[in-house]
């Protein structure tokens, strides 16, 4: 049982100093000196001054009573209760009488369950001093005054500021926290009590029981408790430094702080209100694990006590509630319990509360409620990624049978529900990521039935597209009901060869067209538009699926749309030679190597791919296969490569090209325009030939020739044989016979004077006497040039073989 010491304090002329004055006039027996110290600290008291020569009962009952409660930080509570005495035995005024009570414990439910403020007007306190010294302590529990919930309550109802409760229980939390003190104005130290009644009662009772107060000082600023009370005749003053150490709430003036932060557990606490709360501290009792400090730790389990009592909880408590319960393994078997309270009462939410709510009912061995919210957890997700809700979580694996079990029938129910193709495309794929094991042949009926409504799409968005390439590559059933529309389509309408290069027909590939023909040709003449190099390999496997050795008209067309019906030299190439040798052959194939042969040659690579051509067409068994003029083109087309490679003097090879054929096909004129003119300049030339024939090479070939013999003849340091050939039928051209363009003629006299200016004296005469048979002026002419810049070396070399050695000791002539 607990006990609690008594204390009398007053001015009086007997007590235990042995003299008159204020003293500890009695004490009970076991009261320490330190206990005494404690309460002579807290005793003091002083009037406002409108009442400090208060005499008559009526004026002294006026007077502020101060309740003063300290809890003791090494153990043990100091309560007080001093009220104004007036005069003392020598009749001054000034004097109060204070009754303390002390207690090695704290106010718990041992001492009779009440709170500190609790004994406010409570007749266990004296107000005359005793005869004796000694006084005997007291037992809980202790008789209690006025202060009830349910008065309180009342109190506040009838309070023009009650408003300002959530403000100022939240200024006490943060006093308890960072040890501050908050200041309570009102007219009478019985509504201060009130106020400070409805604080405590609202208080976490652990918290509560470390609450120090004063219902009463005259000087508030000096004091460190939490809560301190004073009327307005105290006329209180706070200085600037006091700002952020006080509080104030001032009643009477309505004079209030202007911001207080209030925390989410401080609108519950005020809207269970004082006169509910207490049977809520009794449940939550339930729920913490007695670490709790700051507003943010009550709130969860206050939360929870309070839904399990049936009050509505608002959103921030619920989620208060559920982001505590993953932690809250103290609760056990309590666990479940919550997660069914916050479950039945709110079911408005979202997976992520849901899964927290179905692990907790898990954890705390609710098989039923687990089951059930595993059930709806299962039902939302689904249904959100089947509608593309942003953010949606796609599925997990489900390893366990019951749950698979569950989440099938769920699915197959989601199934009516889905509203497009896109929707139903993301079931099945969220059936594949979960495993669930839906019937074979539903999963086969709703596989076809998506194919061929898929099959109708048209403009199909990324989304789609990307989803469906997806489930066409984790699905088996699903490619087999693609085929199998395919299929249907192909046999029931006409005009749909296209069909395979269009969504969603493409993701099919050769594995799921096995033993359907006609679905392999169409695939493979798909895949040659979007592959153009695999074209000649995808024909011959489908000559080889229709049992053909040929291809005819309508399949070249069908393979090669884009951009032009043709072959490729390449192309032509590789299918003359796996075209068979000896078997028929349709004669659309004739036509096609025909316009391989003639199609435009751009380059050399394009001139080479087309003598391979050529060559491997005269190949026997291939070149009877070929079109009269295509024959021509080829014989044409090799005669003049074999030229190019065989000839041994130019004119006779640029005789060669003068055929009409040069202008009517286009290999021919490829090998004129991008060979012709390197080989010419590499063979020698027969002079006399050349300066008679140039003209008849044509105004294209010509200027070329005479342009390439130009540069050569003037950047060549050596002049070798060949140039010497090239350049003597140049320059000796017969203008009469030959005929030259006045742009020809202009070249070959710039090149007559650039070689008299700079060549060699020796090339100069090896010329002469090359031009001597065709222009005697002109051979005489560069002889002349020859010999004067031999004349005009040798005079130099006679100057230099003159001049006088450095070393030379005669005297230098004058």
């Amino acid at each position: 049982m607990t006990g609690f010491q008594q204390l009398y304090y007053t001015s009086c002329e007997h007590g235990l100093s042995g003299s008159s004055g204020f003293q500890f006039n009695a004490v009970s027996e076991q009261v320490s000196a330190e206990t005494r110290h404690r309460v002579e600290s807290l005793a003091g008291y002083e009037p406002p001054r409108s009442l400090v020569e208060s005499d008559a009962p009526e004026q002294l009952a006026r007077c502020p009573v101060n309740l003063c409660h300290t809890p003791g930080r090494d153990g043990g509570d100091t309560t007080l209760c001093v009220r104004y005495a007036g005069r003392d035995s020598a009749r001054r005024f000034g004097n109060y009488f204070a009754h303390a009570l002390y207690t090695e414990g704290e106010f718990t439910p041992d001492s009779g369950g009440l709170l500190p403020i609790e004994l406010w007007d409570s007749p266990v306190w004296a107000a005359r001093v005793a005869d004796t010294t000694e006084i005997p302590e007291l037992t809980a529990p202790l008789s209690r005054g006025p202060l009830t919930p349910r008065s309180t309550q009342a109190f506040l109802r009838a309070h023009p500021h009650a408003d300002q409760l959530p403000a100022l229980l939240s200024a006490v939390f943060t006093a308890l926290a960072e040890d501050g003190s908050v200041v309570v104005i009102d007219d009478t130290t019985d509504r201060i009590a009130h106020w400070f009644a409805a604080v405590s009662y609202l208080l976490p009772p652990p918290l509560a029981r470390t609450l120090s107060f004063a219902t009463y000082l005259l000087r508030p600023a000096r004091s460190r408790l939490h809560l301190i009370g004073t009327v307005p005749e105290a006329h209180p003053v706070f200085g600037p430094d006091d700002e952020e150490s006080y509080t104030v709430f001032d009643f009477s003036a309505g004079r209030f702080p202007e911001v207080v932060p209030t925390h989410h557990l401080i609108r519950l606490l005020t809207r269970i209100g004082v006169g509910s709360v207490r049977s809520v501290w009794s449940w939550t009792a339930e729920y913490t694990h007695g670490r709790e400090r700051t507003p943010g730790d009550w709130h969860p389990p206050v939360a929870a006590a309070t839904a399990a009592g049936g009050i509505d909880l608002t959103d921030a408590d619920v989620r208060a509630v559920l982001d505590w319960l993953p932690g809250a393994a103290h609760l056990g078997p309590r666990r479940a319990a919550v997660a069914a309270d916050i479950h039945h009462k709110h079911r408005d939410l979202d997976d992520d509360q849901l899964a927290t709510l179905s692990a907790a009912a898990e954890a705390g061995g609710d098989t039923a409620l687990h089951q059930e919210l595993e059930g709806k957890l299962h039902q939302s997700r689904i249904r959100a990624y089947m509608t593309c809700v942003p953010g949606a979580p796609g599925p997990v694996p489900l390893t366990r049978p019951a749950e698979r079990e569950r989440a099938t029938a769920l699915w197959q129910r989601l199934l009516g529900e889905a509203a497009n193709s896109r929707q139903r495309v993301r079931l099945l794929l969220w059936a594949v990521g979960a495993g669930l094991t839906p019937p074979p042949e539903l999963l086969a009926a709703q596989s076809l039935e998506l194919a061929h409504a898929l099959l109708g799409t048209s403009g199909a968005g990324t989304g789609l597209r990307e989803e469906t390439g997806r489930l066409a590559r984790v699905l088996p059933e699903f490619r087999a009901g693609l085929a199998t529309a395919v299929h249907e389509v192909l046999s029931e309408r006409g005009g749909q060869e296209q069909l395979f290069s269009q969504f969603p027909a493409m993701l099919l590939g050769e594995g799921d067209l096995g033993g359907r023909p006609r679905l392999l040709e169409h695939y493979w003449r798909a895949q040659a538009e979007r592959e153009p190099a695999r074209t000649v390999d995808l024909l011959f496997r489908i000559l080889e699926v229709r049992d053909q050795s040929s291809p005819d008209a309508e399949l070249l067309r069908g393979l090669w749309r884009q951009p032009s019906p043709a072959w490729t030299h390449r192309e032509a190439t590789e299918i003359a030679r796996r075209l068979p040798v000896d078997g028929p052959v349709d004669e659309a194939v004739g036509e096609w190597f025909d316009r391989a042969v003639k199609q435009e040659v751009d380059g050399e690579r394009a001139l080479r791919d087309c003598l391979v051509l050529c060559d491997t067409l005269v190949a026997p068994g291939r070149y009877s296969r070929l079109r009269p003029v295509t024959r021509e083109c080829v014989d044409v087309t090799l005669r003049l490569d074999a030229a190019l490679r065989e000839a041994t003097e130019a004119t006779e090879l640029a005789r060669a090209f003068r055929i009409p054929q040069i202008d009517a096909w286009s290999a021919p004129r490829a090998l004129k325009r991008h060979r012709l003119l390197p080989v010419l300049l590499r063979l020698p030339a027969d002079p006399a030939r050349l300066r008679t024939e140039i003209g008849q090479f044509g105004f294209s070939l010509a200027d070329g020739y005479l342009r390439a013999v130009q540069r050569a003849a003037t950047t060549s340091g050596r002049v070798d044989e060949v140039l010497l050939s090239h350049v003597t039928g140049t320059i000796a051209v017969d203008t009469e016979r030959a005929a030259p363009a006045q742009a020809h003629l202009e070249i070959v006299q710039t090149l007559r004077v650039h070689i008299a200016q700079h060549w060699r004296s020796e090339d100069l005469d090896r010329l002469a006497r090359a031009l001597r048979p065709y222009d005697t002026r002109l051979a005489d002419r560069y002889q002349e040039c020859a010999e004067n810049r031999l004349g005009r070396v040798k005079k130099w070399g006679r100057k230099l073989t003159q001049r006088r050695p450095p070393d030379d000791p005669r005297p230098e002539a004058r």
